[in-house]
């Protein structure tokens, strides 16, 4: 495990699922994280009583005023940043509402996007930024046609950050995971569409947020320095 000893993270969404698994994957390998959660206190101060320094700050990212509460706590100085959080409705094209697909489009893309955009004035020289996307950007399945557009959205957004902030030696990348076994997973798929999944996947599994974290811990980490502009797809051979 790479060592991210006085480094500064900032991660979304780190309360639960594979977030959760980023901010202890940091927080074990040293490094100062600040994350955000929306509505789960009790699960966010349980992080926080665990690792020592680590903060946890309430945004809700379809309000983009959090954001100035989000960087609040870095506003010293910022070394990785971590677009985790997003939603996604399973609504199919015939219903989607205007209101729906502004909110989508604002939790999943534009607060992500103005999250960079403050990181960049923060982030010292050799920085990381590391954005989650889906595997739905290339897996397309019914009723995800606003989370696969607003993470696609999202990862023209990481090729665009990747040249423009290179010449400061921060590389932007994305991870995009496949089937992740998370409480949300489950609450949304039964378990026979979970083992269908598990067996047309190389690796006979579905992924752990662990295994997700490690490969965000990677890129975050100083043997990725020459790893930018890339969408490193971890879905254990779901897709190859």
């Amino acid at each position: 495990m790479a060592s991210l000893t006085g480094r500064t993270a900032l991660v979304t969404g780190g309360s639960r699922g594979i977030g959760r698994a980023i901010v202890r994957r940091f927080a074990e390998s040293g490094a100062r994280v600040v994350f955000t959660y929306r509505s789960n206190r009790a699960a966010a101060d349980e992080l926080v009583d665990q690792f020592d320094g680590t903060i946890a700050v309430r945004a809700d990212q379809a309000d983009l005023t959090s954001l100035a509460a989000m960087f609040s706590p870095v506003r010293g100085g910022l070394d990785i940043l971590v677009n985790n959080a997003a939603i996604n409705p399973r609504t199919s094209i015939a219903d989607i509402t205007a209101a729906e697909f502004d909110r989508v489009m604002t939790v999943n893309t534009k607060f992500p996007l103005l999250a960079m955009r403050e990181a960049a004035t923060l982030l010292r020289d050799g920085g990381r930024i590391v954005n989650l996307s889906t595997l739905s950007t290339v897996l397309p399945a019914a009723g995800h046609a606003l989370y696969g557009a607003s993470k696609a959205a999202l990862e023209q957004f990481t090729a665009v950050a990747a040249r423009e902030l290179g010449s400061r030696g921060i590389t932007v990348n994305t991870v995009s995971p496949g089937a992740t076994d998370t409480d949300l997973l489950r609450a949304v798929n039964p378990a026979e569409a979970l083992a269908q999944t598990a067996a047309l996947t190389a690796l006979r599994r579905l992924g752990q947020p662990e295994d997700i974290a490690a490969v965000v811990a990677f890129l975050a980490g100083p043997d990725a320095g020459w790893i930018t502009g890339q969408n490193i797809r971890a879905t254990g051979g779901l897709l190859v």
